[in-house]
């Protein structure tokens, strides 16, 4: 591995190795990869859904019945105190002319159907969906642009599925253009902030570049393969690839800096410095690898094609860290240093009497009040998980004001809830027809049952529910209607449609919840322990991380609750929180145990975490302050769930950083000792 990781510190390989690279990046422009895989996103709910879900088949016997996939498009009309004679005049015109246009609607808009108590009337038609964006977005633009907000005391609002869907299409649509544009603009300003050299800092920013270029090329092939990617997963692997490719850089440089001082040839330099920080870096990022890919064995197809994806971008950056990175450095040579230039024989700021070993000195006076002090503070912060809600769903979870969901609040205002987006029932034997619409109308929360289609596979009923579809007080009534359903019409009746597919998604995280969470954790305590080579400190690591993450959880759900008012949580986001916060946290602290064991070897464990934590202290801090920044950044898109994930893994990288990794775990190991090393011979050596 030592020869591998040392090779673009070669004379001739730097150069070899810089132009593979930037041959590989004018391929993939070439053939345009990056955009075909942003064209590979797929952003509706039911393609998140696993195969056995009976929403899943549910919609498959739905689409045979329609001929295919069909989106709602519901326009509703409202005036309060009542629809005037000149407001149906309107109504009948808009439909007219909408009738008029080139829609791809399977169906045109229908007559008004009237509120009973006259102040709204709602007009249907449906889309046929093919997989692409704009035969959603585009008929549900033409249809916006003839009737909503006509003004003089009339609402009209254009909503349904295909609303949601179109207002979620626009969400996306450029979400990657602006989440990299402000993040590299953070990473800019970061790395400015940390080198202060006007040269020195577009180094890594364009090997970070060539990173996210060369993961979206590949992770194109990763979407032909039939790995489901959305524009959330595509948001984060953003982010991933930016915090992680400049973490990593972070340390290269600072272990480069450090041997150019004590060596003329930089060729020797940055051989060594990969020698050293090489397999710090690769162990670090085959934990993060080997944590995301847990997320492969999701039920959600959303969170499963994160796995690979975000697997895939992690090691690219890795890979460009550990090879386009150290050849241009030796290109570029010291002069890249500007105005900062490290001169052999220069110690510059002494990394071993600075501010971190100073914390180091404090800690290790009274390590067991510190821990103490510590660890409960970080319980009392976990206490804000008991005000955890998993509230967050379709219909509230943008930011902004959207227009479907004006359009549901005016016809709820009206109408039954349920009206504009019904939940689908497919009866098999037509025998049980009524049986079932009976069955179902008696349940709770069933405002009424009516046929819809006969085909090949029995009848398709349509079952109108009170609350809002998208609510979850709408999904808790799904097992319920099943279960109804089921009785009169036997084990083969299926209940599908938008409430139940989101119903269905919640049952899947919950499990996905229960199952990833463990496999992660052992798979990165084996990871631990190998590198380690010791058992008492990967355990200690995995308690101090599994701690940090539960506190910056439950900061999380205090902060989203009552400063940011968000209606909930997504039942994901405790699962993506983890796999961040645990694979990204044991980062930091394999960048600071590999380092005090190296010093350990030659100075005893005492002295070994002292040594550690004074020359990592800076680099590693750096590091945490831009990954909590890049993370932040998802902050601004309008969607609540990006900006909760972005605060909480942000935050529990911080509280990491600044905490855990610089305070907790040097008590912890000052008060173990050498027994931290156990079972090792390097417990008993000292």
């Amino acid at each position: 591995m030592a020869s591998m990781l040392t090779a673009p510190a070669g004379r001739r390989a730097k150069w070899v190795v810089a132009a593979i690279w930037i041959v590989a990046i004018v391929g993939s422009f070439a053939t345009d990869l990056p955009g075909r895989f942003a064209d590979a996103e797929e952003n509706e709910s039911t393609s998140f859904l696993p195969g056995e879900a009976e929403s899943t088949r549910a919609l498959a016997a739905t689409e045979r019945f329609q001929g295919g996939e069909l989106a709602p498009l519901v326009v509703v009309y409202r005036r309060e105190g009542g629809l005037t004679r000149a407001d149906r005049r309107r109504i009948a015109g808009d439909r007219a002319a909408l009738n008029r246009l080139d829609l791809r609607a399977t169906s045109p808009f229908g007559e008004p159907l009237l509120s009973a108590d006259g102040s709204a009337a709602i007009v249907q038609a449906q889309i046929t969906g093919d997989g692409e964006a704009a035969t959603i977005l585009d008929p549900v633009e033409a249809v916006r642009e003839r009737v909503s907000d006509p003004g003089g005391g009339l609402e009209a609002k254009v909503t349904g599925p295909a609303g949601y869907a179109a207002d979620q299409i626009k969400v996306f649509e450029g979400i990657n253009g602006v989440l990299l544009g402000a993040g590299l603009l953070l990473v800019l300003v970061l790395l400015a902030l940390i080198y202060r050299s006007p040269v020195f800092l577009w180094i890594p920013l364009l090997a970070i570049i060539f990173a996210e270029l060369a993961t979206r090329s590949i992770g194109y092939g990763l979407t032909e393969l039939g790995v489901t990617v959305n524009g959330q997963s595509s948001a984060i692997l953003s982010i991933l690839v930016l915090g992680v490719g400049t973490d990593y850089a972070l340390l290269l440089v600072a272990r480069y800096r450090e041997e150019l001082r004590r060596h003329e040839d930089r060729h020797e330099a940055m051989a060594l410095a990969l020698r050293t920080a090489g397999p710090a870096i690769f162990a670090s990022g085959m934990t993060v690898i080997a944590a995301l890919l847990c997320l492969t064995l999701a039920d959600v197809n959303g969170t499963s094609g994160l796995g690979p994806v975000g697997a895939l971008g992690v090691a690219v950056a890795m890979l460009a860290m550990l090879t386009l990175l150290p050849a241009w450095l030796v290109i570029w040579g010291r002069g890249a240093f500007w105005p900062r230039v490290p001169r052999l024989g220069t110690e510059g700021a002494d990394e071993m009497h600075g501010a971190w070993r100073r914390v180091g000195d404090r800690v290790v006076r009274s390590p067991r009040r510190v821990w103490v002090g510590t660890v409960a503070l970080l319980l009392v912060l976990s206490l804000g998980l008991l005000n955890f809600d998993d509230g967050l769903t379709s219909g509230n979870g943008f930011r902004d004001e959207v227009e479907a969901v004006a359009g549901q609040q005016l016809l709820a205002q009206s109408f039954p809830s349920g009206a504009n987006a019904p939940t689908d029932i497919i009866v098999p034997d037509p025998a049980r027809v009524d049986a079932v619409r009976a069955a179902v109308a008696d349940a709770p929360g069933v405002s009424e049952v009516r046929p819809v289609k006969r085909g090949e596979d029995g009848v398709l009923l349509a079952a109108v529910l009170e609350p809002d579809p998208f609510s979850t007080e709408a999904f808790e009534l799904i097992p319920a209607i099943r279960a109804a359903a089921k009785r009169a019409g036997g084990e083969a009746t299926l209940v599908g449609g938008g409430t139940a597919v989101e119903y269905d998604l919640r049952k899947a995280a919950a499990r996905d919840n229960r199952v990833i969470v463990p496999i992660a954790l052992v798979v990165v305590l084996l990871i631990l322990i190998a590198l380690l080579r010791a058992l008492v400190a990967p355990l200690m690591l995995i308690a101090t991380v599994i701690l940090s993450y539960a506190a910056a959880l439950g900061v999380g759900a205090v902060v989203f609750d009552v400063v940011f008012g968000f209606p909930g949580s997504d039942p994901s986001l405790p699962l993506f929180a983890f796999i961040f916060l645990v694979a990204l946290g044991i980062d930091y602290n394999i960048f600071l145990m590999a380092r005090v064991r190296e010093e350990t070897l030659r100075h005893g464990t005492r002295e070994g975490m002292l040594r550690g934590l004074a020359v990592t202290g800076a680099v590693i801090t750096s590091a945490g302050v831009v990954l909590a920044g890049v993370f932040s950044v998802l902050g601004v898109l309008p969607l609540v769930f990006l900006t909760e994930i972005g605060f909480v893994v942000a935050f529990g990288v911080l509280l990491d950083t600044f905490l855990v990794r610089s305070v907790l775990v040097p008590a912890l190991t000052f008060e173990i000792g050498p027994s931290i090393w156990l079972p090792s011979r390097l417990a008993k050596a000292q």
